[in-house]
């Protein structure tokens, strides 16, 4: 029997003078993240853009795992590159969204199987500039984990669980007999991103499935 699972997403909408969460339980008030676009693109230029020439692109994603794996939204002109006014753009749309808070389900495959009881840490971008939370988890046996930010990480002792939207770095860990049985490429040099959003094509359509390889 496959584990139950909670509804696929939830997003905040715009009350008067607070945040509302839709839907899952019902509604409990919370704050919208401060989001810098303007300091969040500067630094992501700064971070990955190690040519200078005003672009994220071709090799240089692949040393940056949240932009690579937002690029879909990112990218708005199609050219394969990011530049410094789309971050400051989807930065913006995540304000403009107004989530404060959202749920998702993810599933961690390993050589096809699911990865259960591993450690995941869904870690904000270096260039989201502490405007939202980093998360930590477990998946159960059938690799499935809804991540959420730990409780005394939450705006309020009352915000419902979930993650606030931005783009993070995915960190995997599952220590057996004291090795580390996950290659670095997942954990200490991870390649994995994901944005969370609630108009992100994986989020909305329950198709967030991260596939690892043993080698």
């Amino acid at each position: 029997m496959s584990p139950t699972r909670p509804c696929g997403w939830c997003y905040a909408v715009l009350a008067p003078l607070s945040l509302v969460l839709a839907g899952c339980g019902g509604p409990e008030t919370l704050s919208l993240p401060s989001y810098s676009p303007s300091g969040s693109a500067a630094k992501a230029m700064e971070l990955y853009d190690t040519n200078s020439d005003g672009f994220v692109g071709s090799e240089e994603l692949e040393n940056a795992p949240g932009l690579r794996a937002a690029l879909r939204n990112l990218d708005q002109d199609k050219d394969g590159k990011v530049s410094e006014e789309e971050v400051a753009e989807r930065a913006q749309s995540w304000e403009d969204m107004r989530i404060g808070i959202m749920r998702f389900n993810a599933t961690f495959l390993l050589d096809g199987k699911p990865l259960g009881n591993a450690d995941i840490v869904f870690e904000p971008e270096e260039f989201m500039l502490d405007a939202v939370q980093p998360t930590a988890g477990q998946t159960d046996l059938g690799g499935y984990i809804t991540p959420r930010v730990p409780k005394e990480k939450r705006p309020t002792p009352d915000t419902p669980p979930g993650m606030q939207a931005g783009i993070y770095k995915i960190r995997v860990s599952k220590v057996e007999a004291g090795k580390e049985t996950i290659p670095a490429r997942y954990n200490t040099d991870t390649v994995l991103g994901q944005e969370v959003s609630s108009d992100d094509y994986a989020i909305v359509n329950k198709k967030v499935i991260f596939k690892l390889k043993s080698k």
